[in-house]
């Protein structure tokens, strides 16, 4: 019998194409499920409002994410239902931002930009890369990737995360060498999931450990630095700032911070790629196989159960 895979949208779909012994059904949770037994149910990459009480009384084997991150999923998901998010999927192209970000503020870009819309020939020296100290907070896949694109630039690469280590190599602090880490640092770029743990983790205490004219990345989640405590720095210019994430997100028109002095900016892009759909078609595969022979799926967290 043909195992049953739910996508959201006709871009997955195609990205999966046929896939031997199973059969591809249209599902966004918008509605009802089509079928009351779905081996494998891909959730809509952006979650938002999808309404996931709609598993409920669906026999699932493995429910499938498109992000790395799953924070926000944490407890919504009814009983019953395991959960894998996307591994192998966005790390490259987040790291691939993380450096865009990077390299348009230690290099000036949005100044040249800014100095181009009003036609002024302005020059000004600028960081580089070349030498400076990038601390990596969190070394999971994305600092990792972020670090590989990194090393060729020439730049000073530290990490820290919850425990010492070893990793490929590479020396990874533990979290009471961060604030040492942090102090000496040109580049702070942070790579860590939302957790308890992270959840305000760059506040006022953290960005005064910062040296002067420091840039602070943050590619992670939004909640993991405090948006306030940031905004008295960038206004003080005494930091810099690039971001692909914020809190609170999407960030209103009328936030303060679109204002900010020393600030690069991005809309959570970081996985909005083209080559994405077939990334995630590729581990669709990956996991049907395995679960075609009754195997493990990959990848699989815990996100507790909706109360």
């Amino acid at each position: 019998m043909d195992l049953v895979v739910s996508v959201p949208d006709d871009a997955l779909a195609a990205s999966l194409g046929e896939v031997e012994g199973a059969r591809v059904v249209r599902w966004d949770l918008s509605g009802p499920a089509p079928e009351e037994s779905i081996d494998l149910v891909v959730l809509p990459y952006t979650m938002g409002a999808v309404d996931l009480t709609r598993l409920e009384g669906v026999t699932t084997r493995l429910v499938q994410t498109q992000t790395l991150g799953y924070d926000n999923l944490v407890g919504r998901v009814p009983a019953g239902h395991r959960v894998a998010n996307a591994v192998g999927v966005h790390e490259g192209p987040t790291a691939e931002l993380a450096l865009a970000l990077i390299l348009a503020s230690r290099r000036g870009l949005d100044r040249a930009v800014r100095a181009q819309l009003e036609h002024a020939w302005s020059r000004e020296w600028s960081g580089g890369l070349l030498g400076a100290r990038v601390v990596l907070v969190g070394y999971g896949g994305v600092a990792r990737a972020v670090a590989a694109r990194l090393e060729p630039f020439g730049c000073v690469i530290e990490a820290v995360a919850t425990r010492a280590r070893r990793v490929e190599g590479r020396e990874v602090h533990g979290p009471q060498d961060l604030g040492a880490l942090v102090g000496a640092a040109d580049v702070v770029v942070l790579a860590v999931p939302l957790s308890s743990s992270t959840d305000g983790l760059v506040d006022g205490e953290f960005l005064e450990g910062m040296k002067d004219g420091a840039l602070l990345v943050n590619v992670s989640r939004g909640r993991v630095v405090d948006t306030n405590a940031l905004l008295v720095q960038l206004r003080a210019r005494r930091l810099r700032a690039a971001l692909d994430v914020v809190d609170p997100e999407p960030l209103p028109a009328d936030h303060p911070l679109w204002d900010a002095p020393g600030l690069v900016l991005t809309a959570h892009v970081g996985g909005l790629v083209g080559s994405m759909a077939g990334r995630v078609g590729a581990l669709v595969r990956d996991q049907l196989a395995r679960l075609a022979r009754d195997g493990a799926p990959a990848n699989l967290v815990d996100v507790g159960s909706a109360t």
